[in-house]
């Protein structure tokens, strides 16, 4: 499972020439965002939390994420169909839980919150398939991934260039 601590904090990790150094630049932001990112994980099932990262970074156009969360899930033995059809999810339903479609479905809904809001049947299927707490940390993880996309969106991260890989 991977948080983006190594990954947007160095410059060997592929920032393009001229953009910043997120984690150098604002250590203490960069420092909170990474307690915050693993605070949103705590007690998710990892399969779900790559799924929610990699649907929000399509949404995002961050290949960069999309490249790291793909790679973290392969190596945790997620299979390549469901993979390649995480954006076409609704059309596969089948190869997704009940519990993994509506977590997809409200992490659409939170990353284009600009267009509709968040559509309450979309909350309340979120809702009834997870407990209070559990709800808290997908739309915690939601807000997350939505913030690593932008960083790393802002600072040009290139996808392929994460040293892990």
């Amino acid at each position: 499972m991977t948080t983006h601590t190594d990954t947007i904090a160095s410059p060997a990790a592929g920032a393009a020439p001229g953009r910043l150094n997120f984690a150098k630049a604002a250590p203490k932001v960069f420092r909170a965002l990474v307690g915050f990112d693993a605070a949103a994980r705590a007690g998710l099932d990892p399969a779900l939390v790559e799924l929610i990262q990699i649907r929000a970074s399509h949404l995002n156009r961050c290949a960069y994420c999309l490249h790291l969360h793909t790679h973290d899930a392969r190596k945790a033995g997620e299979s390549e169909d469901r993979l390649q059809l995480v954006p076409l999810w609704r059309e596969a339903r089948h190869f997704y839980t009940p519990r993994e479609q509506a977590a997809l479905a409200l992490t659409e809904a939170v990353t284009l919150v600009a267009g509709a809001g968040v559509p309450d049947e979309v909350y309340a299927e979120a809702a009834a398939r997870f407990d209070e707490e559990e709800l808290a940390h997908v739309l915690a993880l939601i807000m997350t991934i939505n913030t690593w996309n932008r960083v790393a969106l802002a600072t040009r991260k290139v996808a392929g260039t994460d040293e892990r890989a």
